[in-house]
């Protein structure tokens, strides 16, 4: 993990059974270490462990997303959050005056909200949150309504046409230094299952668990959460196209890229679009390594 990231150490339960008494219903034993953990294919258990770390290291009192919405891990996500300020400490103060503020654009930000969330307590960004799902749009929303300083940095906007990206978001008038995305990733309903099935058995092992393993959808995510036609590839390269048309209101547009195998054809797609400058970022999450792939039509350097 990014060496700020807070959760380097892993999870203190102690702590989070503090901030938020429902988790501990939920915590149970790895056999391997015999170290408290959580059953991670129940959906109730993960909610209930991304209230406690919102409660406990984010100071967010309010967080909560419908069933059967994509429930993400909060280590993970805020890592990406990290890396990206990397980024910009390593781009030129000219193109970063001191006090105008990181404006942020989030691509799917989900129910969760949970970018733009970690995004304003880390680092104080503003944000515009988008999505295609307007019940993604209306939660999150919710979510942000309750907090004063998220709702005074986040904006939440609904994407009206599921073919556009940054058409129909970005204002003529606005300018960011970044955008973010976690993409989906599969290209059918049944790819998405297979892939979340895998997911719980990999991350239950060692788990004590006597609930029903049958639970091949408790990840969550609706159809625009997991999976598009083409899949990845398709969407980032559908992504890099429309970037073209925003070159000067971006400074940076990034993504997270799953399958390291797409980089090559998605480097030759910015060449080919004119991107000056093509970074892909590698980061670590244990024995996870994950990735986003950066470009920008500004001469960097």
């Amino acid at each position: 993990m990014h060496k700020k990231n807070r959760h380097n150490q892993g999870y203190n339960f102690t702590a989070l059974v503090k901030a938020h008494p429902d988790l501990l219903q939920f915590i149970i034993k790895n056999q391997y270490n015999n170290q408290d953990t959580i059953d991670f294919a129940n959906p109730q258990a993960v909610k209930a462990l991304n209230l406690s770390l919102l409660k406990s290291e984010y100071h967010v009192k309010f967080w909560d997303i419908p069933d059967g919405y994509l429930c993400p891990a909060i280590p993970g996500r805020v890592d990406y959050i990290h890396h990206l300020q990397d980024l910009l400490a390593a781009t030129p103060k000219t193109l970063l005056p001191n006090k105008t503020p990181i404006n942020v654009l989030d691509i799917g930000t989900g129910a969760s909200c949970i970018y733009p969330i970690l995004g304003q307590r880390e680092y104080d960004w503003h944000f515009v949150a988008s999505d295609v799902d307007p019940i993604s749009i209306k939660v999150a929303k919710h979510i942000i309504s309750a907090d004063k300083s998220l709702n005074r940095n986040i904006n939440c906007r609904l994407q009206p046409n599921s073919n556009h990206i940054f058409n129909g978001i970005i204002a003529e008038d606005e300018f960011y230094h970044l955008t973010i995305c976690n993409p989906p990733f599969h290209s059918s309903l049944a790819e998405a299952s297979k892939g979340t099935t895998r997911k719980i058995k990999n991350l239950n092992k060692g788990n004590h668990s006597s609930k029903n393993q049958d639970k091949t959808l408790n990840f969550g995510g609706q159809k625009a959460e997991l999976w598009c036609p083409g899949g990845e590839l398709a969407f980032i390269g559908k992504m890099i196209k429309e970037s073209k048309a925003y070159q000067k209101q971006v400074l940076w547009f990034t993504c997270l890229v799953s399958k390291k195998d797409h980089l090559s054809k998605l480097k030759l797609s910015l060449k080919k679009s004119d991107a000056k400058q093509i970074k892909v970022i590698d980061m670590a999450q244990g024995q996870k390594i994950s990735r986003f792939i950066a470009w920008s039509f500004y001469d960097i350097n």
